[in-house]
């Protein structure tokens, strides 16, 4: 991995660790991948080692990483096996997101910070058939209830990342003595939660994003945490563990590629196929799409972690999540014309990368609603 933003001590810390476990993390994938199965060993490994408190303010108990921290770590993560990456980074990215914000009764928040050092893992459930992405705005069919004290949910939320490993939901809910969005923590065990086993795409296929049903789920009104639209505006820059996962994607693809270069020699030609122009034209696109797409990540998630309290990046976020995909993708394109038919065997790595980098196009925000937010951000500036 390329080392220019490495500056911290606990980066610096952390891709030691990381790298330490690629081959142990690597050597599920692929059954991992075939199966359709969660990464228990590697996410328990990433529990146990603190990764997953990482995120956590040091004023709860945490390691206190901030949003760079999260971009560089989980692009290592996610070249090491991006299922593991993409699911964790759930976790992480919504306990940066949790603390930062503030929403939550203080009560809440603080015995929340204790069962993530204990290891609890948690995720959104907002997604659901009926209304497709959450980002576009349609009014969930789950439904929750107040009798009483306590509020019963019935619904379906689809896309459950790392459902199989999850402590704790977030689960989104329309209330209608209220008429509004309101998003309610639920222990995963709860009686009537159940996690169906549904989960049966092309890409990203470890991650069980199995649907997830709440049959007459009781929850305590004062686990009613937030209210869609009430509170501070808030630029989410923590939703940059999305596309920096899928930037790890690309570069184990172009490491692969450049590795396969050094070493294949058909009978055809004298030293291997790395001395070939059309194979060094392609080693160097990767390479220049790489930098492109690091680069503005990581200057996206340093602009975050210094920006003033008016400053607007949301178009820089946005544009981030673009780039990373499209560029990566062609990442991906370019390794496998270089690797040949051979790209397509189910046991290289190759073909998963692939489908993977695929799935990312339907991870927030959608290429659609990004173009259309930073088009509006670029008209309001305009307008000024």
């Amino acid at each position: 991995m390329k080392s220019v933003l490495i500056q911290t001590d606990i980066q610096r810390e952390w891709i030691q660790k990381l790298e330490s476990q690629r081959t142990q993390f690597q050597s599920y994938a692929q059954s991992n991948d075939q199966h359709s199965r969660f990464p228990y060993e590697n996410i328990q490994w990433l529990v146990d080692s603190g990764y997953t408190q990482l995120t956590l303010p040091k004023a709860y108990g945490g390691a206190g990483a901030t949003i760079e921290d999260m971009v560089v770590l989980q692009t290592v993560l996610g070249s090491i096996d991006g299922a593991t990456a993409l699911s964790i980074g759930w976790h992480i990215g919504l306990v940066g997101e949790l603390f930062e914000r503030q929403l939550w009764d203080n009560a809440i928040l603080e015995a929340f910070a204790q069962s993530v050092k204990h290891g609890a893992l948690i995720n959104r459930a907002v997604s659901e058939a009926e209304t497709g992405s959450p980002t576009r705005g349609g009014r969930p069919a789950t439904h929750a209830i107040l009798e009483g004290d306590t509020y019963t949910l019935n619904g379906v939320k689809t896309f459950t990342s790392m459902s199989r490993g999850l402590t704790h939901v977030i689960v989104a809910a329309y209330i209608p003595d209220m008429d509004k969005v309101g998003f309610f923590l639920v222990p995963k065990d709860a009686k009537g939660l159940e996690v169906a086993d549904n989960w049966n795409v092309v890409g990203m296929r470890a991650t069980e994003s199995h649907d997830l049903i709440l049959n007459d789920v009781k929850v305590q009104k004062k686990y009613l945490v937030e209210i869609k639209g009430e509170g501070p505006k808030f630029q989410n820059g923590w939703l940059l563990h999305i596309p920096s996962t899928y930037l790890g994607i690309a570069q184990a693809a172009r490491d692969y590629a450049l590795d396969f270069s050094l070493s294949h020699s058909p009978n055809s030609i004298e030293g291997t196929i790395s001395d070939l122009p059309v194979v060094q034209q392609n080693l160097g696109k990767m390479e220049t799409k790489l930098l492109a797409a690091r680069h503005m990540l990581w200057s996206t998630a340093h602009a975050y972690q210094n920006k003033s309290e008016d400053e607007s990046i949301i178009a820089e976020t946005a544009a981030s999540k673009i780039i990373v995909m499209n560029e990566g993708l062609e990442v991906v394109d370019l390794a496998m014309r270089i690797v040949g038919a051979k790209s397509l065997e189910m046991e290289r790595p190759l073909q998963r990368y692939y489908r993977d980098m695929r799935a990312g196009l339907h991870n927030p925000p959608m290429e659609d609603m990004a173009y259309t937010n930073i088009a509006h951000h670029a008209l309001t500036e305009r307008g000024q």
